[in-house]
């Protein structure tokens, strides 16, 4: 069977339109639910980065910060963003300093 057989095929099949709209329904309702299960996850993250900061993990409140510097699944906030990673600073966190630098640049520059 060739291309052109199959296409033939497909073009006479009367409940084509039938079965577009129940892929496309079927594509919709996928897309949705697990758009819904993505950003529930993303906000049982943050939750739980947002508990374990403020125990003091300093790892939790760099990931936190980056967060906040970007805007990913929190409000943007560059004055949450420095706090959290002046505190992951002062506990050791290195990356976090790197982070505070580029956050104060930014602030400086504006």
């Amino acid at each position: 069977m060739t291309m052109t057989d199959i296409v033939e095929k497909i073009a006479h099949n009367e409940n084509l339109e039938l079965y577009l709209i129940v892929f496309l329904t079927l594509f919709t309702v996928w897309f949705v639910v697990n758009t819904i299960k993505y950003y529930r996850g993303e906000k049982r993250k943050v939750k739980h980065l947002h508990r374990f900061a403020r125990e003091g993990e300093t790892l939790s409140q760099y990931e936190l910060a980056k967060r906040y510097a970007k805007g990913q699944a929190v409000r943007k906030s560059c004055q949450n963003a420095a706090s959290l990673s002046q505190k992951a600073a002062f506990g050791g966190e290195e990356r976090a300093r790197e982070l505070l630098d580029k956050i104060l640049e930014k602030e400086n520059i504006k």
